[in-house]
């Protein structure tokens, strides 16, 4: 199916911005940003789940409970995304890259899911990892999901409202576009926030 004229430049962005989310985080290298490849290490565990202010929101282990401000821990298995119902509280928590890493993964999975899987999958259900490398993982097994999910929609489906029935925002009343466009932007703005936690971890020594 040919790629409609007005989802090539969002598809192209989405793709830029998770590659280079993806290298942030895995290396061996990162382009950055005027041709030049700069050296980047992989991402560890403890970079992963690094707390650099008090009561920061991450995922943790079932069995240790949610952190300060959090009432549960969402997702199944042994790790879970703190979170608490609405109204979030003010200000909102500090929220670690393990945290910010697994809401963007869990995000794609479950809208991928919404839009052209079984439409069913909810948060209760979503694995999340406590270790890098396990996140990263689920963070392309997500972007692969929502990536066929975009290429399975024609002109038309741009404008369907409701294509995607994402439960947890306002996708079941919206046209198929903005939903592809808020999905961009929250990789484009959660990728530079992991891009810039990395980039005070390897300077934690220095921070007062």
């Amino acid at each position: 199916m040919e790629l409609p004229a007005r989802l090539a430049p969002l598809l192209e962005e989405f793709d830029f911005g998770c590659t280079r989310l993806l290298q942030r985080m895995a290396g061996p290298v990162l382009n950055s940003g005027n041709g030049v490849e700069v050296a980047v290490g992989p991402m560890t565990d403890a970079e992963h789940r690094w707390e650099p202010v008090p009561d920061c929101w991450s995922i943790r282990r079932h069995a240790d409970g949610p952190g300060v401000g959090a009432t549960l821990l969402v997702g199944a298995g042994d790790w879970g995304r703190d979170s608490a119902p609405g109204p979030h509280p003010v200000p909102p928590p500090f929220t670690t890259i393990a945290w910010r890493l697994g809401h963007l993964a869990e995000m794609l999975a479950l809208r991928a899911d919404h839009t052209n899987g079984s439409r069913a999958l909810t948060r209760d259900e979503y694995r999340f990892h406590g270790d890098a490398a396990g996140a990263i993982a689920a963070f392309e097994a997500g972007v692969e999901a929502w990536r066929a999910a975009l290429l399975d929609a024609d002109d038309a489906a741009l404008d369907e409202v409701g294509r995607c029935g994402y439960p947890y925002g306002g996708d079941p009343e919206e046209a198929f576009l903005d939903v592809v466009w808020w999905v961009n932007q929250e990789v484009l703005h959660h990728g530079a926030e992991i891009g810039l936690l990395r980039d005070l971890y390897l300077r934690r020594a220095h921070l007062g």
